[in-house]
């Protein structure tokens, strides 16, 4: 099966919505007591949550339109998400070898991209 360029997006797009979840919960165990009411009180965990189903049934989606193995490591830039995002809401400093990592990240999915055997089509 050739994989289609929107599934693509919608892997993009559940990576960035599963790293954003990941914020919100930051901020919710910052108020977190092992109480079965405040949890569910907790906007900021059951924000988290949602958006990690949205990513979920976006994920589902997009793996209509391609190979498993082109769309799944796409997956891997979460971890870009995570330290940009990091970066800019936390003030987490990205050192050098931080930097690093997200170079060959980038690398090996655009290498994975790049040497699959079915191209990208419209």
């Amino acid at each position: 099966m050739k994989t289609k360029w929107w599934a693509i997006v919608l892997m993009i797009l559940t990576t960035f919505l599963t790293s954003t979840a990941q914020v919100f919960y930051k901020f919710g165990v910052a108020t977190l007591t092992f109480d079965f009411i405040a949890i569910l009180t907790n906007y900021n965990l059951l924000i988290g949550i949602s958006l990690y189903a949205l990513g979920a049934a976006l994920m589902i989606l997009a793996l209509r339109g391609g190979d498993l193995s082109v769309l799944y490591p796409i997956i891997a830039t979460s971890y870009i998400w995570v330290g940009l995002l990091s970066l800019f809401i936390f003030n987490e400093p990205l050192n050098f070898l931080r930097w690093l990592g997200i170079f060959f990240i980038v690398a090996g999915v655009v290498s994975i991209g790049v040497g699959s055997k079915t191209a990208v089509v419209a």
